[in-house]
C-alpha cells in the first residue's frame, strides 16, 4: 500500500513538473465555478494530476463519503490511482460572495457500460486569489443505493 501511494504521488509530481502553468485571470462569475468543477471531473477521469493541482489550494482538505479527511497531497495521490469511470455532473448550484464561492452538485460515476457506480452529493468551497479560483475544502456524501 505504501509503495502504491508513493508511486501515485511520484506520478503526480512528475506530471506537475512538465505541466502548463495554472490558469490566471479567471473571471469572478458563477459559470466559472461550474467550468472548474467540470475540469475537476475530467482531471479525475484522465488521472491528470497537473490539472487537479491547479484547482486545489495548498491548504485544501476533503471529507470523503466515509468521513475521512484528506489533505491536498493525499487527494492528488488518490487521483493518480482513480478507478476508471465517467463523472456526470448535474444539479450544479454555484454561489459567489466577493472572493469567496461555493458550489453544490451531484456527481454520478458510471463505468464503461454505463452502469451507475456511485451518486455523490458534493460541496466545494473556493477562494479567489492570484487571479484564479482555488478549492480550499470539499465534502462528499454518498447517496443511498450506491457505494
Amino acid at each position: 500500500m505504501k509503495y502504491v501511494l508513493s508511486s501515485g504521488l511520484l506520478l503526480v509530481l512528475c506530471g506537475l513538473a512538465c505541466a502548463e502553468p495554472c490558469p490566471a485571470r479567471q473571471v469572478k462569475d458563477a459559470s466559472e465555478l461550474v467550468q472548474i468543477e467540470r475540469t475537476w471531473a475530467s482531471a479525475l477521469e484522465q488521472k491528470n494530476g497537473a490539472a487537479l493541482s491547479c484547482i486545489l489550494a495548498e491548504e485544501f482538505q476533503d471529507v470523503d463519503p466515509k468521513g475521512n479527511i484528506s489533505d491536498r497531497a493525499a487527494t492528488l495521490a488518490k487521483a493518480a490511482d482513480h478507478k476508471p469511470s465517467h463523472n456526470e455532473l448535474t444539479e450544479m448550484d454555484p454561489h459567489l460572495y466577493g472572493d469567496f464561492g461555493y458550489i453544490r452538485g451531484l456527481a454520478t460515476a458510471t463505468d464503461a457500460q454505463g452502469k451507475v457506480l456511485a451518486r455523490v452529493r458534493f460541496t466545494d468551497i473556493y477562494l479567489y486569489r492570484q487571479g484564479r479560483w482555488q478549492a480550499v475544502a470539499a465534502h462528499e456524501s454518498m447517496l443511498p443505493g450506491t457505494e
